[in-house]
């Protein structure tokens, strides 16, 4: 059964034929060289990342649902970002959504900044990493106890480090 989150963000998938890629034509304003403690070139950036890891941190894409290995990561450690191993995420925040894409509750302290998203017709809550900017995913309003969140983010933008969780 496709659950109405699973639904959308397949249409979403497919709307887009793959990494469905909202700022493909233009860098994120906010990803500005300087303004962020890590800061890159686009040519540099594209250099340190995969061309799925870019597509996503830097140009705001989104990968397909279920395609992440980190959706099946269930062992005690940290995410973090893909692009400058700013810790994230502890995995004793994850939790499965339903979505496709790896789910926490909450963030660890100062490990994400967010913005306004208005791309797609719709207002959401966009995450990026807040030491180089890189675009996560977005943050909503239905996830579980306590803080009532669904930081629901790209699995290719992160990475995962084994050990004891904060």
């Amino acid at each position: 059964m496709m659950t109405r989150r699973l639904m959308l963000g397949a249409a979403a998938f497919a709307l887009g034929g793959g990494l469905l890629a909202r700022g493909r034509f233009a860098a994120p304003a906010r990803a500005a060289a300087g303004a962020f403690a890590v800061s890159y070139s686009d040519a540099e950036w594209k250099k340190r990342l995969t061309a799925d890891q870019y597509a996503v941190l830097r140009q705001e894409g989104t990968e397909t649902p279920g395609s992440s290995p980190l959706l099946d990561e269930h062992r005690a450690g940290i995410f973090a970002c893909a692009g400058c191993a700013q810790p994230l995420f502890s995995s004793k925040t994850k939790f499965e959504s339903g979505t496709g894409w790896p789910s926490f509750w909450q963030p660890l302290d100062a490990g994400v900044g967010t913005t306004v998203d208005t791309s797609f017709g719709m207002t959401r809550t966009e995450v990026h990493c807040s030491r180089c900017g890189g675009h996560l995913g977005h943050v909503f309003n239905d996830g579980p106890k306590p803080t009532g969140l669904r930081y629901c983010m790209n699995g290719v933008a992160m990475v995962f480090m084994p050990g004891a969780a904060a």
